[in-house]
């Protein structure tokens, strides 16, 4: 079987810990099981390293994020391919429904729509005079983003947020232009960077400018928090790879993706960093530290 994965900073060790899931289910690489891997930092060269990863001929295929995952489907219909990482399945066009994906495509996806309520409701907890948050993504690398902005446009209501969207480009300094362009616009705003490979490529570059324009932000990855941003909540990635090797189980065995049903991640986590909130002069609410799973002092 291979792998195309987006390369995240934390890939390698969730992919060991996919490699560890399989072999308590019987797959060693050194008895009876291939395992290839490519990675595509920010969806760069995806098509290219799809069409290579194909002429391998696998037996199942395990992508990584939505352009690994819409890279493959281009170049297959028949080889078995088990995603990960995957907002809205249905409205991409990965599988016609979740209970019945049909085709040779199944796996995981990350969220439901509501999630973006999460997100503001957590931005508010910490600034209550948040009034706008700025969605940081790039269309091209996150097109589900509209997913992200109907359960934003839901929720903000109630909490008093207006979502605005903020494209960014793979580009720095069009990243600086969009998130600077926002902070001069709303004295009382805050950011949330859903899932999305542009973003979590240019995470160094994204946390710096939420610190110098004094943004709360929200993140759906850790290792935002770990370079020194202010909050994350988001899926368990180790965990959501030890899931997902069931499914490669299932199909090295015999079974079509078609009967696998497309399942929800079970298993989130809060990070907060203290440090990144003093700086901003923030106080973090007593009810935020006891919902922290860890805490970045």
């Amino acid at each position: 079987m291979i792998a195309l994965s987006e390369g995240d900073p934390e890939s390698k060790k969730w992919l060991a810990a996919f490699r560890q899931a399989l072999e308590r289910l019987g797959w060693s690489e050194r008895r009876n099981v291939y395992l290839d891997y490519r990675f595509t930092p920010a969806g760069a060269h995806a098509q290219k390293l799809a069409k290579e990863l194909l002429a391998l001929q696998p037996d199942v295929i395990l992508a990584f994020s939505t352009p690994a995952t819409a890279a493959v489907q281009q170049e297959t219909r028949t080889i078995p391919i088990v995603f990960i990482g995957i907002a809205d399945a249905v409205g991409q066009g990965f599988v016609p429904s979740l209970t019945h994906p049909g085709g040779n495509l199944t796996g995981l996806t990350m969220y439901e729509a509501s999630i973006s309520g999460k997100w503001l409701e957590m931005l508010q907890e910490i600034e209550p005079q948040i009034a706008r948050a700025a969605f940081v993504l790039n269309p091209k690398t996150a097109p589900y983003y509209d997913f992200y902005m109907r359960g934003a446009k839901s929720a903000g209501p109630s909490l008093g947020i207006e979502p605005v969207l903020t494209p960014i480009e793979n580009d720095a300094a069009d990243i600086e232009r969009a998130i600077t362009n926002f902070a001069h616009v709303t004295p009382k705003g805050g950011l949330i960077v859903p899932g999305d490979s542009t973003t979590n490529a240019h995470r160094d570059l994204i946390v710096s400018l939420a610190a110098q324009q004094r943004l709360p932000a929200v993140y759906t990855n850790r290792f935002f928090v770990t370079t020194g941003g202010l909050m994350s909540y988001g899926v368990e990635w180790t965990h959501e790879f030890e899931q997902v090797a069931f499914y490669v189980d299932r199909i090295l065995r015999g079974a079509k993706p078609s009967d696998l049903p497309v399942q929800a991640a079970t298993k989130f986590i809060t990070v907060l960093n203290v440090k990144a909130a003093k700086a901003l002069g923030l106080t973090v609410p007593p009810a935020l530290l006891v919902a922290a799973d860890e805490v970045i002092e």
